[in-house]
């Protein structure tokens, strides 16, 4: 299957009211760890099997990228791709220059690709995407790479396109501003190259995917409080990865069962890294009927069973240090909370206008167009939950994550909702529509 341009859709799709959720399902493999999965499986030398590996817009721009910097990747990434990926890395010859890479829609693939490819000495390589992208700031990671050593160019001083020339790299103890996984990431990538450790210090925590991966695969990785080091110079070696599911996915049917009523559902093999658990402590915290049973682990990640149920929500106050933990299921707090009575805050939360869309600005636009009463404010959004939303239209605006948000809300409202440019749900979730069937037939 190849890049090819999306057609946009020639009319929203409507969710109309329905009945309760029941059932079980597994949600898709999480995108975090797969996109992780696939650059340091190119980064090692050797063959690592990734099984479960998630296929996704995102995701294939991901092995495309890592396939035309040398890494061999079987199945070919630009054929259908199989829950089973086979990549052999370039290890320590190190990667391709490449004139060109395309990063799709992928933040995740944009923000950590230039920690790989900093420290390779003579290389040179260009990184683009599509016209969501170039909005996305990468200013973020252009200055500490700087202050290593690295060669990077970015566009006005912040956007892609991003000019890369690989240069020797130093260690360097770098203070983040804003907690960014991505940003922890990228510099412990480029760590790898330096001559000497880093050291990245968090001002909260954030999804610790990487330096998981990275000791996996055999790095010397040192924690100490919110300080993370990454020892240069041990080789990868990382073999294999079981990706387990994504509990962003999951966050969607969570967040659905809770608002609709009667619903009780069952969600199998989830990611419950306490780094990304945030959404589930958030929704408990509103009264949410939601259990968690851990079940092992999957890839070195923990595993468990979620349960929720429809349930009588509050509101909250969300800030502070449970910002990161949850910062991709936000939009779905704030939906949540248009279900509670009273009024839920959420604050601390700018990264939010970061990502595929302003997602302050595109998620109080969703829920006010529905009915609901929400306010942006510049870290975050009020909203006034009245227990129920009226219905009505939503421009996903290429978001992947409002267009799902849209559905979710559709299914609880009193008069349906049409969600505009919904084919954006591909780019982390293209079966999203069949499995939110599969739980409303079991319902009926």
């Amino acid at each position: 299957m190849s890049h090819e341009p999306k057609v946009p859709d020639p009319k929203p799709v409507r969710f109309d009211p329905s009945g309760p959720l029941a059932g079980a399902l597994v949600p898709p493999p999480d995108k975090s760890i797969s996109h992780r999965a696939a650059i340091i499986g190119a980064m090692a030398e050797g063959q690592t099997v990734v099984e479960n590996f998630l296929d996704s817009d995102d995701t294939r721009s991901t092995l495309a990228a890592v396939a035309g910097l040398g890494a061999m990747v079987t199945p070919e990434p630009l054929d259908t791709v199989a829950d089973r990926i086979v990549i052999d890395g370039v290890g320590p010859t190190g990667p391709k220059s490449l004139g060109r890479i395309d990063v799709g829609n992928a933040g995740t693939l944009l923000r950590l690709l230039p920690g790989w490819l900093a420290g390779w000495e003579g290389g040179l390589w260009r990184m683009d995407g599509d016209d969501s992208i170039r909005s996305r700031p990468v200013d973020r990671i252009a200055e500490p790479l700087s202050m290593m050593g690295a060669r990077i160019e970015v566009t006005d001083g912040r956007f892609p396109p991003i000019r890369i020339d690989g240069e020797r790299l130093h260690g360097i103890e770098y203070e983040m501003p804003v907690a960014s996984a991505q940003v922890k990431s990228c510099l412990l990538l480029a760590g790898l190259r330096a001559d000497g450790p880093t050291t990245v210090i968090e001002p909260h925590p954030t999804r610790d995917h990487t330096e998981r991966m990275l000791e996996a695969a055999g790095a010397g990785i040192e924690r100490e409080g919110p300080r993370v080091t990454v020892l240069p110079g041990n080789g990868l070696a990382l073999e294999s990865v079981s990706v387990p599911a994504d509990i962003s996915s999951a966050a969607f049917f969570i967040v659905a069962a809770l608002i609709i009523p009667d619903s009780r559902i069952v969600l199998e093999g989830v990611g419950i890294n306490p780094t990304r658990t945030g959404v589930i402590e958030i929704l408990s915290r509103m009264g949410a009927r939601i259990e968690v049973e851990a079940a092992g682990s999957s890839g070195g990640e923990p595993i468990g069973r979620i349960e929720a149920r429809s349930s009588d929500l509050a509101p909250v106050e969300v800030g502070g240090a449970e910002i990161p933990l949850a910062i991709d299921e936000l939009p779905l707090i704030a939906l949540a909370a248009a279900f509670a009575h009273g009024r839920t805050v959420i604050r601390d939360a700018d990264e939010l206008r970061k990502k595929e869309s302003d997602r302050i600005a595109t998620v109080v636009e969703a829920l006010v167009s529905v009915g609901a009463s929400a306010e942006a404010t510049d870290d975050g959004m009020v909203v006034e939950g009245a227990g129920s939303i009226r219905g009505g239209e939503i421009d996903s605006h290429g978001d992947h994550r409002i267009a799902m948000l849209g559905a979710i809300a559709g299914l609880a409202s009193m008069e349906g909702v049409a969600v505009g440019d919904f084919e954006a749900a591909s780019v982390s979730y293209p079966r999203f529509e069949d499995d939110l069937e599969s739980l409303l037939a079991v319902g009926r």
